[in-house]
């Protein structure tokens, strides 16, 4: 199946109030290009020089969103394009992207990773943690980022019981602390394998990559 024709498929398969994130990296401007000629706007990158370089290349009506784990010395990259940073886990990494999003003159919508895989290798905070830094004056008087939702990694496994747990806790999680804060409006979960029962638990935003440009290739 042609990129064309997958971006046409999810399109048709993403619900109403569920934005399909399409996950770029480490393949070419021509293949993105593809996409963005078959209607995608909006692109997942998780390296933050490559994602500044597709930038530079490409139609500028596309929101950029960053999806991968962000150090810190890199948010001056994609700090006067980035639409949407997916992975924040720790109030340092907030002021980093204040800092910087202030030097552009722009304001950067986050998202706080919450840890609901039970792997040590996902990154993440605690509910608790988050809760706290929700409620926190620190990030209150941060004026150049707005925390619009949160998002979440389900465990790499077969086991769906346990995948729909992982995101159904996400989910009441969410349902309770967008009591406090209203701008916490999105819920990103859900890849290539796992995004059904994402939807199905009350995701709105989904990260797809190799189900629509193929294989990665890492050499």
């Amino acid at each position: 199946m042609s990129i064309q024709k997958n971006i046409e498929k999810y399109r048709d398969l993403m619900p109403e109030g569920v934005t399909l994130v399409a996950v770029s990296k480490t393949k070419p401007v021509s293949d993105l290009m593809e996409a963005y000629e078959a209607g995608q706007r909006i692109f997942g990158e998780n390296k933050i020089q490559e994602m500044a370089s597709k930038h530079e290349e490409m139609p500028k009506d596309i929101a950029w969103h960053m999806i991968g784990h962000v150090q810190r010395n890199k948010v001056k990259y994609m700090a006067p394009f980035v639409n949407l940073i997916h992975a924040v886990d720790s109030l340092k990494l907030l002021k980093e992207i204040n800092k910087e999003a202030a030097k552009n003159n722009r304001t950067i919508n986050c998202l706080l990773q919450i840890k609901i895989a039970e792997e040590d290798s996902k990154f993440g905070i605690s509910k608790a943690d988050a809760t706290a830094l929700l409620a926190s004056e620190i990030v209150q008087d941060l004026k150049n980022v707005k925390i619009i939702g949160l998002m979440g990694m389900a465990t790499f496994t077969e086991d769906k019981v346990q995948i729909r747990s992982e995101f159904k806790s996400l989910k009441e999680y969410f349902n309770t602390i967008k009591k406090e804060h209203r701008n916490l409006t999105q819920l990103s979960m859900g890849m290539s394998g796992d995004f059904t029962l994402a939807i199905e638990e009350g995701s709105t935003m989904v990260r797809i990559g190799s189900s629509i440009f193929g294989e990665r290739n890492y050499n």
